[in-house]
C-alpha cells in the first residue's frame, strides 16, 4: 500500500541511516500544507513541519516528507515506511495501545480549541448542543473532532469525511450543513473562503487532548526517547509560539494550498501540486 507514497517521495533512493521519513497529509493548514510557489520537498510546510524539520536537524539528517492520506499515515508507520508520523495527532487511547507516542507538543491553538463551521448564512444557528438535533455534522474519519462529535453532539446526524479540503467542499454542496474543525483550521478557511463562519458552538476539551503527539512504531522507545529528547529542547527553547504564528501567516497567503493526497501518496489530478511531489 505505502510502496508508491516511498516511491513518490524521493524516499527509496536515499540511505535509510541518513534520512528521516515522516508521514504527513497536507490538507490541514497551518500545521501541514502545499505552498504552491515551491516544489519538491520544500512545497511542504507549516507548524507539523518546522518541528520535522527541527527533528531532523537534531538527528543530523535529511528530511523526507512523504505526503499521504491522513488515516494512511498511521499504516504508513505501521508498516515501517515511515520513521514516524507528525500530522495533528491528539493523543488517543487506541493511539496509545497500538503505537509509542511522544511527549506532548504545543501548535498554539491549534488543539485547545475545537469549534464548528458552517455556512455564513446559518451564522449562530447552531450555539448549543441542542440545536445540532437531527443535524448533519461532518468530521475528518479517526479525527479529535470526530471523538468530540460524539461526546457532545450524541444528537447530530455524524458524517465522516476523507480529508478536509473535501469536506470544505462538502459543506458548501449541503452535504451536511456543519462541519467539526481545530480552530486554527477553522480560521484558515474564513480567511479564504467568505461564505464560511463560526456556528457559534466550542467543544469543551479535556486538557490531554489540547496538545499533539508525534506517532512512531510500536516498540521504538530508543526512537521515542530521541525525539522526546529533542521535543523537550525545541520546548526549553520556546519556539512553538514563533512557528505557530509563522504557520498562520503563511496559511493565509495566497501561495498557499491544501492538498488532499489519497493513501499511495498521489496528489488529486489538476492539483496545483499534482506534478511537484518527489
Amino acid at each position: 500500500l505505502m510502496l508508491t507514497a516511498l516511491a513518490a517521495c524521493g524516499g527509496s533512493g536515499k540511505d535509510d541511516s541518513k534520512t528521516l521519513k515522516v508521514a504527513t497529509s497536507p490538507d490541514f493548514a497551518p500545521m501541514a500544507f502545499v505552498d504552491t510557489s515551491k516544489q519538491g520537498q520544500d512545497q511542504y510546510v507549516g507548524f507539523d513541519i518546522m518541528l520535522a524539520q527541527y527533528i531532523a536537524d537534531e538527528m543530523g539528517k535529511e528530511l523526507v516528507i512523504m505526503p499521504m492520506s491522513f488515516e494512511a499515515c498511521t499504516t504508513a508507520v505501521s508498516m515501517g515506511t515511515v520513521d514516524m508520523a507528525i500530522s495533528g495527532f491528539s493523543w488517543r487511547e487506541d493511539r496509545e495501545q497500538n503505537f509509542n507516542l511522544s511527549d506532548f507538543y504545543y501548535p498554539g491553538d491549534n488543539e485547545s480549541d475545537q469549534v464548528v463551521i458552517t455556512l455564513k448564512e446559518n451564522e449562530g444557528r447552531f450555539a448549543a448542543a441542542a440545536d445540532f438535533k437531527g443535524v448533519k455534522v461532518g468530521a475528518q474519519t479517526a479525527s479529535l473532532q470526530e471523538s468530540l462529535c460524539q461526546e457532545q453532539l450524541p444528537d447530530c446526524e455524524l458524517v465522516t469525511i476523507g480529508d478536509l479540503g473535501t469536506g470544505l467542499l462538502q459543506l458548501k454542496n449541503g452535504d451536511f450543513e456543519a462541519m467539526a474543525v481545530a480552530k486554527g483550521q477553522a480560521d484558515v478557511f474564513m480567511s479564504n473562503d467568505p461564505a464560511v463562519a463560526l456556528s457559534g458552538f466550542q467543544f469543551e476539551v479535556d486538557e490531554k487532548y489540547t496538545a499533539n503527539v508525534i506517532v512512531l512504531k510500536k516498540g521504538a522507545d530508543s526512537l521515542t526517547e530521541e525525539v522526546n529528547g529533542i521535543l523537550k529542547k525545541a520546548y526549553d527553547a520556546n519556539v512553538y509560539g514563533g512557528w505557530y504564528e509563522e504557520a498562520k501567516e503563511l496559511a493565509m497567503s495566497a501561495t498557499a494550498n491544501e492538498v488532499s493526497y489519497d493513501d499511495e501518496g498521489n496528489a488529486p489530478a489538476g492539483s496545483e501540486s499534482s506534478s511537484e511531489a518527489e
